[in-house]
């Protein structure tokens, strides 16, 4: 089989983004007797549902480490590595703070798909790291049943430009910098129904770095941030309003959806207040 006709989503069994673990069953999963010592430099952990830990360390900046990886979204190799590489690297953007480097983490079927497919994948991810300025350090790979791909990211950020995803405020509006809807279009591909023409709309949007949370992060007036992914919009919404102890009114005709055939365009804006 032409390596252009290997079509990666049919070796992904779940559906949205990368078969995540449902939240509910990871918090059964994350259950432990096991009580670590406290460490009064680590400002971000597994205390709260964030994007990244962070780490003090003690000169006025801190240390951002995150991980994340998923099977393919996309049925080009190339692509997928630039989604995975993008979707991690927003995870150090969501905290306000600015990526340092990244290492990646491989898994493929080294009996059912080409090593020249998976350098593609690399060269996806390459490229991103490539376009934020960042190198891609080094890495790790295993022969595993389903190709997996994605990017271990460490960064830095002020201690006082640091943004949580548990510390939005009453009366706060809550913006989103990019519009919704890519989960639907990328599990229609899988399923084969995706129209050719909203490939590309569905591409760009998850090949686009969340680089202005470095910037937002500088804001004081912001208060918290944290990066819609996964979980879709409402999944991260109650991460952020349940570790905020708030509630959330969302206008529906006020939030953005991405702009392709019989779907509309809007402007942004939602309203935090405790219910």
């Amino acid at each position: 089989m032409e390596t252009q006709d290997i079509k990666l989503t049919q070796y992904s069994h779940g559906a949205g983004c990368g078969c995540k673990i449902a939240p509910k069953v990871l918090d059964e999963i994350l259950q432990s007797n096991i009580v670590l010592p406290d460490n009064d430099k680590l400002l971000v952990g597994n205390s709260s549902k964030d994007d990244a830990a962070v780490y003090d360390l003690g000169n006025g900046m801190a240390l951002i480490s995150t991980t994340d990886f998923f099977m393919p979204i996309v049925d080009d190799a190339f692509d997928f590595g630039r989604i995975a590489a993008a979707n991690s690297i927003s995870d150090v953007y969501a905290m306000g703070g600015k990526p340092l480097m990244a290492i990646a983490i491989l898994g493929w079927p080294v009996d059912k798909l080409s090593t020249e497919i998976a350098q593609r994948v690399i060269e996806g991810g390459k490229a991103i790291c490539k376009e934020l300025g960042i190198p891609l350090a080094g890495g790790h790979s295993i022969d595993s049943p389903e190709p997996i791909f994605g990017l271990a990211v460490t960064g830095i950020v002020l201690v006082e430009n640091l943004k949580r995803n548990n510390t939005a405020e009453a009366g706060d509006y809550l913006f989103l910098t990019k519009p919704l809807g890519v989960g639907v279009l990328s599990t229609a591909q899988k399923r084969g129904l995706l129209n050719e023409e909203h490939l590309p709309v569905m591409i760009k949007q998850m090949t686009t770095v969340n680089m202005i949370g470095e910037k937002i992060g500088r804001i004081e007036g912001v208060t918290a941030m944290t990066d819609v992914t996964g979980f879709g919009f409402l999944g991260h919404l109650i991460e952020m309003a349940e570790g905020s102890g708030l509630g959330a009114e969302i206008y529906y005709d006020k939030i953005p959806i991405v702009a392709f055939s019989r779907m509309r365009q809007h402007v942004t804006g939602a309203t935090m207040e405790i219910k």
